[in-house]
């Protein structure tokens, strides 16, 4: 890379366009996206020296600061050129990501028919399938045969996003079915279309969710699926290369919120460090006001802390370990969600698993509590004559906030995700903070429980 970087400088330096474009049209894609990366002041002028076609297909690869930056320093020319040769689906994400007034001044780029097909386009919400999809596909009747199957091909092909698939389309557009390019090559160019039809066909619609459109892609092995809308008219595909960059945006989203703040836009050495913070204060301040509630938890409970000052030296112990059994449990639960593995309406079964493992790990961790405290009493007598009802407060609040962590943050996110939210909103930091308060409770309520009339 260091080689590559010297040598475009050296180009550069010498104002030499013709070898510099030879030299950029000779390289990969993504080596033309590092020299951008490293020679970012230099990027416009790549877009501008390279072929229409490796300008296009490198721009599209950055990611949408650069694509932004770019734009705005390129010739009229340049920019009528790249909005008019992207992919419909790739133009769609670069101007979903645009304010409407730069989105505006760039359609007008674009000829009439573009025009109507990404305003059409950008009628969808923006986290839905009809923002990824594209109008170029190949479309055939089931009436044709091979023969005249693979003229259309030969015709359109090489405007269609993808030719693995064809798509079986019936009257006013209505989706049939799709055939693999495969099963049309391996039969005799007479066969009907109707007889490789089988009618298993998958689709999405317009207005499903993108994350809905991960795992279908993910339970099925295919490079491309139809969109449809209400009435089953077949609308666009979405091909697997956008899937896997929603799938990482929605990974890279879900690990942000789970770690306790907003999901980052930009990568996280470019995002502007005061907009860093604000991404970071908002859940900050959340959380720094709910764990203000364990300052009133314990407040209520003052009067059995000074008469049995003991019971506050495994404050921390029990919160924590309410916390981190909460923290477990919703992160199983939010990963389980986005793989699939689990969906709303299967919240009891979930409840079960987490009644059953959230006791087992509660007595483990009571037990060893129990055991901590009885082992103690050999060395020293800090929990003095009454060290059995202590241990048996600890390990019984041990199971119960334990058992109360795991239900929480495995319901949390269900029940999110039931009122619409984003269930990773669910995050770590936001569960332990819920069962910190919670969990003083269940400890003082225990030693109440155990210790009135003998130490309270």
């Amino acid at each position: 890379m260091e080689e590559m970087v010297e040598q475009i400088e050296l180009l550069l330096e010498q104002e030499d366009n013709t070898q510099l474009q030879d030299y950029l049209n000779n390289l990969n894609i993504s080596d033309v996206e590092q020299l951008i990366d490293e020679l970012p002041e230099h990027g416009p002028k790549f877009i501008e020296t390279l072929s229409i076609n490796r300008a296009v297909n490198v721009f599209r690869i950055l990611d949408f600061p650069t694509q932004e930056r770019i734009i705005k320093k390129l010739s009229g020319k340049k920019v009528s050129e790249i909005i008019n040769e992207l992919p419909p689906d790739d133009r769609t994400a670069f101007f979903s990501e645009l304010h409407g007034d730069a989105v505006t001044k760039l359609i007008l780029h674009l000829s009439p028919a573009d025009r109507n097909e990404a305003l059409s386009l950008l009628g969808y919400k923006e986290d839905s399938v009809g923002r990824l999809m594209t109008p170029d596909y190949i479309a055939v009747k089931k009436s044709w045969d091979v023969n005249r199957v693979l003229s259309h091909i030969r015709r359109y092909g090489k405007n269609s996003e993808t030719i693995d698939v064809i798509y079986v389309i019936g009257e006013n557009g209505i989706l049939l079915d799709d055939i693999r390019i495969r099963e049309i090559l391996l039969v005799a160019p007479e066969t009907k279309i109707s007889q490789l039809m089988d009618g298993r066909l998958i689709s999405l619609s317009a207005n499903d969710p993108q994350e809905d459109a991960i795992n279908v892609f993910r339970m099925n092995n295919r490079t491309a699926l139809p969109v449809v809308d209400e009435e089953n008219i077949l609308l666009g595909i979405v091909t697997v290369d956008d899937i896997l960059w929603i799938a990482n945006e929605e990974y890279t989203e879900d690990i942000q919120k789970i770690g306790g703040t907003e999901a980052l836009d930009e990568p996280y050495l470019d995002i502007n460090i005061f907009r860093l913070v604000k991404k970071r204060v908002g859940w900050l301040i959340i959380l720094f006001i709910g764990e203000m509630f364990t300052a009133t938890a314990m407040g209520f409970f003052e009067g059995s802390i000074k008469k049995m000052v003991v019971l506050a030296l495994f404050i921390p112990l029990i919160i924590s370990s309410g916390g981190n059994s909460g923290s477990q449990a919703s992160t199983l639960i939010i990963q389980a969600m986005a793989l699939g593995e689990v969906t709303v309406a299967e919240w009891w079964r979930v409840m079960r698993r987490e009644l059953l493992s959230g006791l087992m790990l509660g007595l483990t961790l009571g037990v060893i509590g129990f055991l901590r405290i009885f082992t103690w009493t050999f060395f020293t007598d800090i929990y003095g004559p009454h060290w059995l009802l202590v241990g048996l407060t600890v390990g019984i609040a041990l199971v119960g906030v334990v058992l109360w962590g795991s239900l929480a943050g495995s319901m949390l996110p269900l029940l999110l995700k039931r009122l619409g939210a984003d269930p990773a909103t669910s995050s770590a930091p936001f569960v332990a903070t819920l069962v910190d308060v919670t969990g003083l409770i269940i400890y003082f309520s225990v030693a109440v429980l155990f210790m009135q009339g003998v130490l309270l």
